[in-house]
């Protein structure tokens, strides 16, 4: 079946209505792509790779993506997509792009941190997830910014690659469980806001045997307002989030991970 954004939004269940606990995507930075088996909207993070978001728009707004099949999909791991043969090892007419495995965190940077343990810290930059080197690791390399990367989580966006870590050209997969052995070894681009059900229900195979299709990718600022993604994000900054986190928590105990949260979208008139 397929499922608008519209029809995802509605499984939610009732979110708190505080204004201030939500959050507007932005259009250049948010990715529509229309599957074979529903929508998915995914949030770019330019702060974590800007050179593979910025290859994903290009390819978007060039029609790379359209048409393309989901030509690899394993079962609780990663639905790959984006190879113009619609196989691995396929690429673009544009060159490789460089690793991207770490950013730096800025002091003043944006990120939500929910764990702060001895040896690292975990936390959000948008609904991103994020796991970076220690307060004591920290402090050595203070004007650079803390090491941080992106986590491999349900939902999360990555850059495929060859054997070498600068390979990466098109290939983009779409995570389907949490898989955090990729961290630091695969690029991270984004995260799906809305569709996470629609990443799981792709057709498995390698390759399947009826694949599923990525019909129409678009970036969200190319669309005319009225078709863009009506979707709130909840404010990783906010109360409702705190709650949220603190909730999973406790259902979790020591068991907690960033990957137990899924940070909740509602539509917007």
């Amino acid at each position: 079946m397929i499922r608008t954004i519209a029809a995802a939004l509605a499984l939610s269940l009732a979110l708190p209505a505080q204004a201030a606990d939500w959050r507007r995507l932005d259009p250049e930075n948010t990715l529509v792509i229309e599957t074979s088996k529903g929508v998915v909207v995914v949030e770019m993070r330019p702060d974590f790779a800007p050179k593979a978001v910025e290859r994903v728009k290009l390819l978007a707004r060039e029609g790379v993506y359209d048409g393309l099949l989901f030509h690899r999909v394993i079962e609780n791991f990663v639905d790959q997509t984006g190879n113009p043969n619609n196989k691995d090892g396929g690429v673009s007419q544009h060159p490789d792009l460089p690793p991207e495995f770490m950013f730096r965190l800025k002091t003043d940077a944006p990120a939500k941190v929910v764990v702060n343990a001895s040896d690292s810290l975990a936390g959000f930059v948008g609904s991103a997830p994020f796991e970076a080197a220690s307060d004591l690791e920290a402090q050595r390399d203070a004007a650079l910014g803390r090491r941080a990367w992106g986590a491999y989580c349900p939902g999360v966006a990555g850059m495929g690659r060859q054997a070498g870590e600068g390979t990466a050209n098109s290939e983009i997969f779409f995570m389907r469980a949490a898989s955090r052995r990729l961290d630091r070894s695969y690029t991270v681009w984004g995260r799906a806001v809305v569709g996470l059900d629609v990443i799981r229900a792709m057709a498995v195979g390698e390759p399947p045997a009826q694949p599923d299709v990525m019909r129409k990718v678009r970036v969200a600022a190319d669309l005319p307002p009225a078709e863009r993604p009506k979707v709130e994000v909840m404010d990783e900054h906010g109360q409702s989030f705190a709650a949220l986190v603190a909730k999973v928590r406790r259902d979790k105990g020591a068991d907690f991970t960033i990957c137990d949260i899924e940070v909740p979208t509602r539509p917007v008139p």
